[in-house]
């Protein structure tokens, strides 16, 4: 299949190379003209994935049109506040080519202002003769490891049945598993969501918190993803998933993950400008906490980590009120918030 990758940072690039270790034609497109050159001449890619060799067949481009023209399928690797306005570049081509693709995007987070999962934007964007089908490919996937071949378990969800089931032939490899997943809003939001986690579990590392705050937050984080995911129509058994729990863990947990090691910036002294700016790379945490909290309170969903992490990141309050806050609430039943979820997807059901 003709594939291009939109979108040349680390989890791009090594999609392209499992896309190519399953005999895919793989074009990658990049706005930066270096990175492109170097694909092409030398094989790498050395800001996002030193010392890793790509296929020679890897091709890469710095024409989106041209990218357009090549695919069959398009993989969207880019940030969440970029996807709208490549979505709608990428459907101006398709419409002047008079070609339709199936799409899918790999993208975590949700829409600023919006609100929005990913694949919502697209399907505001692209015009229905553009596109076969929208889906999502999410899941435990550190870029560094995938490039390595070490062994990877996501979850694929679309718009129709069939999309998934084709986007799960095309990335199937020995090393690469993929699982269909009928829950396309679980899927997103599981994805989106443990990014907040993992920011604040990356900030208690920075404090010097040990490993029982990890798991606390950890925990009561999938609580509150699985809250506010079930209120937005996902099965709350999503995040018990490879999407949920396994992205989770991936992300809370990791060096790899730049939202955790953002939290730690922070908690080290740095402004978040300052962090995100020297991490280089976008931090989909920044704005998903702030979206997820007013999309929280748009809909009167309990999400009290989110909420002292917003006033952390946004509105200063210091660390011993951030936990003041979290550990000195009003007392609740674990199993209370559990029946909930589960009396909310037995309604959602009928």
């Amino acid at each position: 299949m003709n594939i291009s990758v939109i979108g040349t940072g680390s989890f791009g690039t090594s999609l392209s190379m499992v896309l190519n270790d399953n005999n895919n034609r793989v074009m990658m497109y990049g706005r930066n003209q270096d990175t492109v050159q170097e694909i092409n001449e030398r094989h790498t890619n050395s800001r996002y994935l030193k010392d890793i060799k790509l296929s020679e067949t890897i091709t890469a481009t710095a024409s989106l049109k041209e990218a357009a023209a090549h695919a069959e399928l398009l993989v969207l690797a880019v940030p969440v506040n970029a996807m709208r306005s490549v979505a709608s570049d990428l459907n101006g081509y398709l419409e002047e080519l008079n070609k339709q693709v199936l799409v899918v995007h790999v993208a975590k987070g949700l829409e600023l202002n919006t609100y929005k999962r990913v694949s919502e934007v697209l399907e505001e964007v692209f015009d229905e003769a553009r596109v076969s089908d929208i889906c999502v490919l999410s899941g435990p996937s550190h870029a560094e490891e995938v490039a390595l071949k070490q062994p990877t378990t996501v979850s694929t969800a679309s718009l129709s049945e069939e999309g998934a089931e084709i986007i799960q032939d095309v990335f199937m490899t020995d090393y690469f598993r993929v699982y269909v997943n009928n829950d396309m809003v679980g899927v997103e939001i599981g994805g989106a969501l443990k990014n907040i986690v993992a920011l604040a579990v990356g900030a208690l590392a920075g404090y010097g918190f040990g490993d029982n705050p990890k798991a606390a937050v950890i925990t009561r984080g999938l609580h509150e993803i699985a809250r506010l995911g079930t209120k937005l129509g996902a099965n709350p058994l999503t995040f018990l998933g490879l999407a949920g729990m396994g992205d989770l863990i991936v992300t809370a947990t990791s060096q790899h993950s730049r939202n955790y090691r953002c939290g730690q910036m922070l908690a080290g002294g740095l402004t978040l400008k300052e962090a995100t700016e020297q991490m280089g790379m976008v931090v989909e945490g920044v704005n998903t906490t702030k979206a997820a909290y007013e999309l929280s309170e748009q809909h009167d969903v309990e999400m009290p980590i989110t909420k002292v992490l917003y006033g952390y990141l946004f509105n200063g309050i210091s660390e011993d009120e951030a936990f003041t806050a979290l550990m000195k609430r009003e007392k609740t039943s674990e199993s209370e918030g559990l029946k909930q979820l589960l009396e909310s997807q037995i309604k959602n059901s009928k």
